[in-house]
C-alpha cells in the first residue's frame, strides 16, 4: 500500500521510477527519495529491532541523528552494516536488508529479551557474568560475543576507492542551512578563502520546510539566490554530501564527503576525506528536536513531529492516516498545519503546557486542529506500529483519561543546538533556562596557540532558535570569523526574516511527569540501546552520580548516538533522580565523528599495496637479483640472508659470519637513520639528548651515544660525527629515524624552541655500505682515491674523499669487532658503488651478508641492540653502559627519572652473557626461574634472555640477558624452561664473547 500523498514533494521526481528490495521484497521509489522516505511510502514502517531487547522499531527521525533505522546495505563487495535509511539517498537497484534478528524482522527470536527485561536492567552484566568465574570462558563469553553488535561483517574486500584531501581556507562553514549560507556569503564578500560544506543533498536546512520570510521572498528563494552569488565567486568552494566530522586543535577540521554513495556504479572515489586547516571555523549546524519520554514512545509510528513534516514536505510521504501529536513548545503546531494542509487527519494536538502555545496554536485552533492543554501521552500501545494512545494529564501519575485509535505520533520534546563541533576541541557549555537546553558558551571557544577563540556557533547551533535572530547571530558570526582570519568585511544589511512568534517551551523530561514505575520502565531515552528511564533512576540509585559513570554502566548514548536524541532526557532524569539541577550534572563528552565514517575513508589511499609503503634502499634490486631472503625492519624491507642454491636460511647466516670473520664482507646500512643537526646551539642541544657529551666532540671524530625518554628509560642509540663548528650527523636505528626526528623536534618546539637549532631527516639521500673484515682496508686500497690507512683514519675517526671515483664519506666505525668502513655516497650513485665494490672484492672473497649475520656478529661482542636488549622499561645502567653516562655535564633527557628510587634499586636485572652448558641455543625470551613460587603459583623469575643464536665463530649457543644482580654471579648456573618442554642450564659469563681487547677492530 502506497502512502504517498498528492502533493509534488519538495526534493522527489515524481516523473521518474526507481526499483529496489528491502529483505528481498521489491519496491519502488523516486529520485530525491531516502531509504527511509521510499520505505514508509510502501507502508514499511517497522524497519529495524534495537539492540538488546530486538524491540520492533521504526523511523524517529529523518535525518543523521536516526537511531533506529539501521540497514545492511548491499552485497558481496558493495556490503556495508549499519547505514542509516534516513540519510541513504536511493538509487535504482539498492539493496537493504534490516538488522538485528533471526529469522526475520517479523519475527525475532531475541524478542525474547523483552519479556526477560526485569531480569536485564541497566548495568546486568557487571552483575550477572562474574560468577561462576568457571563459566567465563566456555558460556558467557561466547554468548556475548554472539550477541555483539548490530549489523553483520563485510566478507569480501571492498571494491570501491577512496581519497584523502588536504586543504586550507581563510573560514570553514559547518552546514548549509540559512544561517550557513549568510555566514558564508559574509567571510566571503569580505575576500576570504571560504569552503562551505553541507552533510545532506540539498542546500537550505530546515528553513523551506518550516516557512516563513526572509527578505520579503519564501526561504527556498533566498538559498537559491544565496547559492548563486557564493557559485559566481573564486574564493569559495562548495560542497554538498560533506559532513564536517571532527574539529581539533589549530583550526584542523575532519571533513567527510560522500561522492558517490547515491550513484554506486560510477568510477569515482567512493567517499572522500578532507583534511582542512582554516583561520576561523563556523559551526552552523542547527539543532535537532528532543523526542518525549512516555511509554511506548518506541512503538514504530512514533516519530519527532519536525521529520514528520519533513516526510510531508519534501517527500510526500504520509507517516500515518491518524496522528496524535504530544509537545510542550510551539514548534509542534507547525506539524499540525502541515499535515492537515496535506489531507491527513491531525486527531489531537496534546500541549503539556497548562496555558498552550501562542500564535501558532491558534492558527492550529482556527484550522479546525484539536488542542488539549495540560495534557500528556500516558501509553501508546501496539506491537509493530501505533494502534491506540492513552491520554492522561501531565501533572498526574498516568491514570488514563481517556484512548483513542491512531496509527502515528508525532512527539516534540523542544529543540537542541547541535553542539558537538564546538566542544569537540574543548568549547564549553552554558545551560539556557529559558529554552532549556545546552548551547556554546561564546565566552569560552575553543582556543588556538593565541588564546584567540577559532570556532564560532552561528544560528540554531548557537542557541538562537528564532529565524530572524539566527540569521543575524549568522551574518554576524560570518563578518567575526573574516576578520579573526585578518580580513576587513564590507557593510552590508542583515537579511530580515519574519515567522510566527513562539511562546515559551515548557521544560518536560517525562510523560506525565509523576509517571507511575510501570510507566517509567517503558519510557525509553535512548532508542538503539535500549535505555530507559528507569535505568537512568536505577544508575542513581546504584551510586552512579557522575554523568560519565551512568553513560557507561546504562550505554545511554554511546554508539552511533552520541547524545543527540538521548542527551538531555538523560541528563535532566538524572538530575531528577539525584535532586540536582541539570547545569550541576553537566554532560557527557562529545567525541568526533559527528556521525560514522567509513573505514575506506579514513584509510584512503593505504590498501593494498599502499597499505604500508616499503621502502627500499637504492640496492635493494641487486639484493633481490641475487636471492636475498627478505627481513622487514619498520617501512623498510632489509636482506636477513642470502641463501644459496640447496642451502638452507641458517646454513647461508653461518656462512656469512665465517666469511665476514675470516675474509672480507658487504652489508647494506643504507636504512640506518641519519640526522642532521645544525646551528649555533647544536652542541647544547644534543648534550640535552644524549647521555653523554657531544659538544665536546671535534669535527671529524665520531663517539658513541645513547638518547633516553624523558622517563629515563633508552629509546635509542648510535654514533655520532661531529661535521663542523655547528654541525653534527645523528645515526639512528633502522626504525627510529622518524621517530628520533619527530621526538628532536618536539622537544626544539614545545621546551627549547628559542634555540638556534636545525634538524634534517637525510637519511635517504645516502647510501651506506658497510665494508667489514680483515681484508675490508685492502679492498679499499685496491679501489684508491683516499687514505685509509689506521695512521690516516683512526677508529672512530671519518673523512670526506672518494673511494674508486665515487664521493665518499668514510667512517671508521664497527658493528662487528672486525675491521669496518661504513661508506656513505650519494644516494644516486649507491647501486654502482655497491657494483664496484663487489667486483672488487672477488679477489679476497667477499660476500654480501644480511642482518642475522649483523646480529650474531654484534652478540659476540657482546653489543646491545635497540628492541631485543630493551623494551622500553630498560636504562642505561641496566646495560652496563655508564661508560656512556656523562659525569661532566648538569643535566640530560631522563637523568633526573633515572635517579628515582625503582631506578637505582639495587635489585633491577643487569645485562650478562649466557652460556649453555651443553653448547645448545637458548629459546628466544626465556626466563631464568628462581626458587619458590609466586601468588599464581608459577615459578618466581630472575632473569630473561634477550638474545640468543648460535655462534659459528665459538661454535657454540651465546645469549644475552638480563639478570638480577647478574654481574656480581658469574659463573652461576641459571634454569631455563622452555615451551618445547625441554629444560635448558646456561652460565652467567662476561657478555663479550669474541676478542674481549678490541684488537680485530682498532687494527
Amino acid at each position: 500500500m502506497s502512502t504517498r500523498i498528492a502533493t509534488q514533494g519538495r526534493l522527489i521526481d515524481r516523473g521518474k521510477t526507481l526499483r529496489f528490495t528491502f529483505n528481498g521484497r521489491d519496491l519502488t521509489g523516486h529520485p530525491g527519495d531516502t531509504l527511509a522516505s521510499a520505505l514508509l511510502a510502501n507502508d514499511q514502517v517497522m524497519m529495524g529491532r534495537s539492540f538488546k531487547y530486538h524491540r520492533p522499531r521504526g523511523a524517529v527521525a529523518a535525518g543523521a541523528e536516526e537511531p533506529n533505522a539501521l540497514v545492511n546495505l548491499g552485497d558481496g563487495a558493495r556490503f556495508e552494516p549499519n547505514q542509516r535509511a534516513t540519510t541513504t539517498e536511493l538509487f535504482d537497484g539498492l539493496r537493504a536488508r534490516s538488522q538485528n534478528h533471526w529469522p526475520s524482522l517479523e519475527f525475532d527470536i531475541g524478542a525474547i529479551n523483552a519479556k526477560l527485561s526485569r531480569f536485564l536492567p541497566a548495568g546486568f552484566y557487571y552483575k550477572t557474568f562474574m560468577f561462576p568465574r568457571a563459566f567465563w570462558k566456555h558460556v558467557y563469553e561466547p554468548v556475548i560475543r554472539r550477541s555483539a553488535g548490530l549489523g553483520q561483517v563485510p566478507k569480501s574486500r571492498d571494491a570501491d576507492r577512496y581519497e584523502h584531501l588536504h586543504a586550507s581556507f581563510d573560514v570553514a562553514v559547518v552546514g548549509g542551512g540559512v544561517a550557513g549560507l549568510t555566514a558564508a556569503l559574509e567571510a566571503a564578500r569580505a575576500g576570504a578563502r571560504v569552503m562551505l560544506m553541507e552533510q545532506s543533498a540539498h542546500w537550505g536546512g530546515r528553513a523551506p520546510v518550516d516557512g516563513g520570510e526572509i527578505d520579503g521572498r519564501a526561504p527556498q528563494a533566498f538559498v537559491d539566490a544565496a547559492l548563486a552569488e557564493l557559485g559566481a565567486m573564486d574564493n569559495v568552494t562548495l560542497r554538498l554530501r560533506c559532513m564536517g566530522a571532527g574539529v581539533y586543535d589549530h583550526g584542523y577540521l575532519l571533513g567527510y564527503e560522500r561522492l558517490t554513495d547515491h550513484a554506486p556504479e560510477t568510477a569515482a572515489p567512493r567517499h572522500r576525506l578532507w583534511r582542512i586547516r582554516a583561520r576561523r571555523i563556523v559551526t552552523a549546524t542547527g539543532a535537532i528536536e528532543r523526542p518525549l519520554s512516555f511509554a511506548g514512545n518506541d512503538v514504530p509510528g512514533v516519530m519527532l513531529a519536525s521529520a514528520m513534516r519533513d516526510y510531508v514536505v519534501n517527500w510526500a510521504v504520509a507517516p500515518g492516516s491518524r496522528v496524535v501529536i504530544a509537545t510542550n513548545n510551539d514548534d509542534a503546531y507547525r506539524t499540525a498545519l502541515c499535515l492537515r494542509a496535506a489531507g491527513i487527519t491531525v486527531l489531537r494536538v496534546l500541549d503539556a503546557r497548562e496555558t498552550g502555545g501562542g500564535e501558532l496554536m491558534q492558527q492550529a485552533v482556527e484550522a479546525g486542529i484539536r488542542v488539549d492543554c495540560g495534557r500528556a501521552i500516558g501509553k501508546v500501545t501496539g506491537g509493530k506500529r501505533v494502534r491506540k494512545v492513552q491520554i492522561c494529564a501531565q501533572h498526574g501519575q498516568g491514570g488514563a483519561l481517556e484512548a483513542i485509535e491512531a496509527d502515528a505520533v508525532a512527539m516534540s520534546g523542544g529543540w537542541s543546538p547541535v553542539v558537538h563541533l564546538w566542544s569537540h576541541c574543548g568549547g564549553k557549555l552554558a545551560w539556557d533556562a529559558a529554552q532549556a537546553h545546552f548551547r556554546p558558551d561564546p565566552d569560552r571557544p575553543p582556543t588556538g596557540a593565541d588564546g584567540q577563540g577559532f570556532v564560532i556557533a552561528a544560528g540554531a547551533a548557537s542557541g538562537v532558535l528564532d529565524l530572524a535572530a539566527g540569521l543575524a547571530d549568522a551574518h554576524a558570526a560570518g563578518r567575526a570569523a573574516a576578520e579573526g582570519a585578518g580580513l576587513k568585511p564590507r557593510k552590508s544589511a542583515v537579511p530580515r526574516a519574519a515567522a510566527a512568534p513562539e511562546a515559551a517551551p515548557e521544560p518536560v523530561w517525562l510523560m506525565p511527569a509523576r509517571a507511575e514505575p510501570a510507566l517509567r520502565a517503558k519510557a525509553w531515552l535512548d532508542f538503539q540501546n535500549d535505555v530507559k528511564v528507569s535505568d537512568v533512576q536505577l544508575a542513581a540509585r546504584e551510586g552512579y552520580e557522575s554523568v560519565e559513570h551512568t553513560k557507561r554502566y546504562t550505554t545511554l548514548g554511546m554508539a552511533t548516538d552520541q547524545g543527540k536524541l538521548s542527551n538531555i532526557n538523560g541528563l535532566a532524569t538524572l538530575a531528577d533522580a539525584l535532586g540536582a539541577e541539570i547545569p550541576a550534572v553537566g554532560t557527557t563528552t562529545f567525541r568526533p565523528p559527528y556521525t560514522p565514517i567509513s573505514m575506506g575513508a579514513i584509510a584512503g589511499e593505504a590498501r593494498g599495496a599502499l597499505f604500508q609503503p616499503v621502502r627500499q634502499t637504492p640496492i635493494h634490486d641487486w639484493h633481490a637479483a641475487h636471492g636475498a631472503h627478505w627481513e622487514p625492519v619498520g617501512h623498510w624491507r632489509r636482506p636477513y640472508a642470502y641463501p644459496r642454491a640447496g642451502e638452507t636460511i641458517h646454513d647461508a647466516v653461518m656462512r656469512e659470519v665465517r666469511n665476514t670473520r675470516e675474509a672480507l664482507g658487504m652489508l647494506d646500512a643504507s636504512t640506518l637513520g641519519k640526522l642532521l643537526v645544525k646551528g649555533p646551539d647544536a652542541g647544547r642541544f644534543l648534550d640535552m639528548l644524549y647521555t653523554n657529551m657531544m659538544s665536546t666532540l671535534k669535527p671529524g671524530r665520531c663517539r658513541y651515544g645513547l638518547m633516553c625518554s624523558e622517563n629515563g628509560f633508552l629509546i635509542d642509540d648510535g654514533v655520532v660525527a661531529r661535521i663542523d663548528d655547528d654541525t653534527w650527523l645523528c645515526h639512528t636505528t633502522t626504525g627510529g629515524a622518524e621517530r628520533i626526528h619527530a621526538h628532536m623536534e618536539e622537544w626544539l618546539q614545545t621546551e627549547w624552541w628559542d634555540w638556534q637549532v636545525h634538524v634534517a631527516n637525510v637519511t635517504e639521500q645516502y647510501a651506506q655500505v658497510a665494508v667489514v673484515g680483515p681484508k675490508a682496508r685492502k679492498l679499499l686500497e685496491k679501489l684508491g682515491g683516499m687514505d685509509v690507512s689506521k695512521e690516516a683514519l683512526p677508529f672512530m675517526a671519518w673523512a670526506d674523499g672518494e673511494i674508486g671515483g665515487v664521493p665518499a664519506r668514510v667512517f671508521r666505525i664497527s658493528f662487528s669487532g672486525e675491521l669496518s668502513y661504513e661508506i656513505a655516497v650519494p644516494a644516486s650513485r649507491g647501486r654502482a658503488f655497491w657494483d664496484t665494490l663487489h667486483e672488487a672484492g672477488r679477489e679476497f672473497g667477499v660476500m654480501p651478508y644480511g642482518t642475522e649475520c649483523l646480529h650474531i656478529m654484534r652478540a659476540e661482542k657482546g653489543f646491545i641492540m635497540i628492541g631485543d636488549e630493551t623494551d622500553g622499561t630498560v636504562i642505561p645502567q641496566d646495560l652496563g653502559l655508564d661508560w656512556a653516562i656523562s659525569k661532566k655535564k648538569d643535566d640530560y633527557l631522563g637523568k633526573r627519572a633515572q635517579a628515582r628510587s625503582h631506578m637505582t634499586d639495587p635489585g633491577r636485572w643487569k645485562l650478562v652473557g649466557l652460556e649453555t652448558t651443553d653448547g645448545s641455543v637458548l629459546p628466544d625470551g626465556a626466563y631464568a626461574v628462581d626458587e619458590g613460587v609466586n601468588e599464581t603459583g608459577q615459578r618466581k623469575v630472575q632473569g630473561r634472555v634477550t638474545s640468543t643464536y648460535h655462534s659459528p665463530t665459538l661454535d657454540r649457543g651465546i645469549a644475552m640477558g638480563l639478570v638480577r644482580h647478574g654481574p656480581d654471579r658469574m659463573g652461576e648456573v641459571l634454569e631455563f624452561p622452555g615451551t618445547d618442554g625441554k629444560t635448558y642450564h646456561a652460565r652467567i659469563v662476561d657478555p663479550v664473547f669474541y676478542d674481549r681487547d678490541g684488537e680485530k677492530q682498532n687494527v
